[in-house]
């Protein structure tokens, strides 16, 4: 009888890097067609950036509330559940997005982000058990680039299917995405790692840990710069579209530019590699004030729509490089006994930053124009390009 053999990242039980390359790119293609959609949504149903901006901060308490409880989730009902849970929290939430109604916009935002969260702690704490630690910051650069591709094509698509075809065209793409993220997962029957003690162990409280995690410089450093990226990001994906609204372009050219900008991740592996060459501490530092620089550049070319979108992009190629460190100074600082109740203190890094950029936004949008968003944001990066100094040089 002939015998047939499958590729290592596709055997069930010990999946290889490429089996998470691959979630991640799934869980990508879920996150990525709402990413401009459902901002240019909440302008419509709320009137102005003001009050979206008010909308996320309060979205980010709650999703960095519910961040907080996944460690006693996989407690309780273990890993694998809590990865289910949050695909379907992120199916929901495309459901309540159809709706198309101030309630359900808030609703689906909320079940968004949990779910998010509940999918990269669990996806994250797989990774860190499945792949070796000296394999990580080359798997970093290749999970962004396979990734890529996603967040190149759906924001916009997302935006032209919706625009198009109607909110179930868009929305019940994404939730197809995440239904076959979790048929992939649950094929691919991922284990606990063995070498955790569970038994009668207390719950984890995450709330525990926080000040040992901060009293960490390492770690804490990674959380102030992981929390910058993001914070830029988030201020892209609602503010780039907003602004192609309010200054005439459109809500199509507010989802190319979110793509386009994001395309720029294809250049995730060339900067990994700079990376390599020059050292991740030389490279931040230059991303950060590259990005920032731009950031600030496009509240001067704001008047002329067009050339501001052009310095958007361009921001959005300098916060690109970077990216090309990833996750990777707190990947090669957490311990291993410590990894489940670090990485969940680490990923409030992006609750974070759905929370206070939006919130700062809102106070700063009550007494000056859409420009001074970008004025906040680049001047963030430029005081991280400072605090990058201190990554330690054989990194």
């Amino acid at each position: 009888m002939r015998n047939f053999h499958l590729p290592l990242w596709l055997v069930p039980g010990q999946p290889g890097a490429a089996a998470f390359v691959a979630l991640f790119l799934i869980e990508a293609v879920a996150r990525t067609l709402p990413i401009a959609a459902v901002p240019l949504q909440a302008l419509a149903l709320f009137g102005d950036a003001q009050r979206v901006s008010v909308v996320y901060a309060l979205v980010g308490i709650g999703g960095l509330i519910g961040s907080l409880a996944i460690p006693w989730l996989t407690h309780r009902i273990r890993r694998r559940w809590v990865f289910t849970l949050g695909g379907l929290l992120v199916i929901a939430a495309c459901g309540l997005y159809t709706v198309e109604s101030r309630a359900t916009l808030v609703l689906g935002l909320l079940a968004q982000v949990i779910g998010a969260a509940a999918l990269e702690i669990t996806l994250n704490l797989y990774v860190l058990d499945f792949v070796a630690r000296r394999d990580i910051a080359a798997f970093e650069p290749r999970r962004i680039f396979f990734a890529a591709g996603a967040w190149a094509l759906g924001p916009w698509l997302g935006v032209w299917l919706k625009a198009n075809f109607g909110a179930w065209a868009a929305y019940g793409l994404a939730a197809a995405a995440a239904a076959a993220l979790l048929a992939c997962f649950w094929y691919l029957r991922l284990t606990e790692n063995p070498a955790l003690p569970r038994g009668r162990l207390a719950p984890p409280n995450p709330v525990k840990y926080l000040k040992r995690f901060f009293a960490q410089p390492r770690l804490r450093l990674s959380w102030f710069l992981a929390t910058g990226r993001a914070g830029w990001w988030a201020m892209f994906f609602i503010y780039a579209p907003i602004y192609a609204v309010t200054s005439g372009l459109g809500e199509e050219a507010g989802g190319a530019i979110v793509s386009i900008g994001l395309a720029a991740l294809f250049l995730v592996p060339l900067w990994g590699a700079l990376v390599r060459r020059f050292g991740m501490r030389a490279m931040l530092i230059a991303g950060y004030v590259a990005a920032g620089a731009t950031t600030v550049a496009v509240a001067w070319a704001a008047p002329w729509p067009w050339l501001g979108a052009a310095m958007l992009i361009a921001a959005a190629v300098a916060a690109s490089i970077i990216d090309g460190a990833g996750n990777t100074p707190f990947l090669r600082a957490v311990r291993p006994l410590e990894r489940p109740e670090m990485t969940t203190v680490f990923g409030t890094f992006r609750h974070t930053s759905q929370l206070v950029p939006p919130a700062a936004f809102a106070v700063l949008l009550r007494a000056f124009a859409l420009p001074a968003v970008f004025v906040a944001s680049g001047l963030s990066l430029l005081a991280l390009a400072w605090f990058a100094r201190y990554i330690p040089k054989r990194m």
